[in-house]
């Protein structure tokens, strides 16, 4: 019953015009897109966000029904949040779905969800990782966590498209935040050449640096 009264609702947001806009974005034709944007997504997760159980058990056909899914999660209190991030994860299957699920009461246990982050950034697939690199951009780019940031960077699959672009955002906002630490990073070259690259141009794409800190940055590309 959840599932059909869902799927009605959402059909009666369809916007064909988006639908295609996004697919494109999305770059794979396996996922099954309705065309709902995401103010209106995020307005449905809200109102079942009592009911995720039920949403859980949802099919995921489509990707908004999974959007609402990890939308709804992820506005639970920690102690609700973490009885289901383990079910939550293995369902995110492109880089959409990944960079919106940010489920902010992690803001404020970040040191108990650790272990979850270096859980997933070891995983093997390709969203696990981003999922981890995402959620250290979004929470933990201070300088406290700079060396564990660091170090699940270079572990990281950046022969894996949407991981190596995860690495570079990450890096690159590390160089925003603490620029010598994370230049220090840098030069030990322990990136592979694309990933250590990108990062650098991330970062000079940036208004938060300086032109100085540009310019070097330039010239320790590889």
């Amino acid at each position: 019953m959840l599932y059909r009264q869902l799927l009605t609702e959402l059909n009666g947001y369809a916007d064909e015009e988006y639908k295609t806009f996004h697919k494109r974005l999305l770059k794979n034709d396996n996922i099954n897109v309705i065309g709902v944007r995401v103010p209106i997504l995020r307005k449905i997760a809200k109102k079942y966000k009592d009911e995720v159980d039920g949403l859980l058990a949802c099919p995921d056909e489509y990707y908004e029904v999974t959007f609402i899914k990890l939308t709804a999660v992820s506005m639970l209190e920690y102690g609700q949040f973490i009885k289901y991030v383990d079910k939550c994860v293995p369902l995110i299957d492109n880089w959409a779905t990944c960079d919106c699920f940010v489920p902010k009461c992690i803001n404020s246990h970040r040191d108990e969800f650790m272990p979850y982050i270096r859980k997933y950034a070891a995983a093997d697939g390709e969203f696990y990782q981003r999922f981890a690199l995402t959620t250290l951009l979004h929470f933990y780019v201070e300088d406290k966590y700079a060396e564990t940031i660091f170090a699940l960077a270079e572990r990281s699959d950046t022969s894996l498209y949407y991981v190596h672009m995860a690495v570079a955002w990450l890096i690159a906002e590390t160089l925003v935040k603490f620029y010598d630490k994370a230049k220090s990073f840098l030069l030990e070259n322990t990136l592979d050449k694309k990933t250590h690259n990108k990062a650098i141009q991330k970062a000079c794409e940036s208004f938060r640096l300086s032109n100085d800190q540009k310019n070097y940055l330039k010239g320790i590309k590889r």
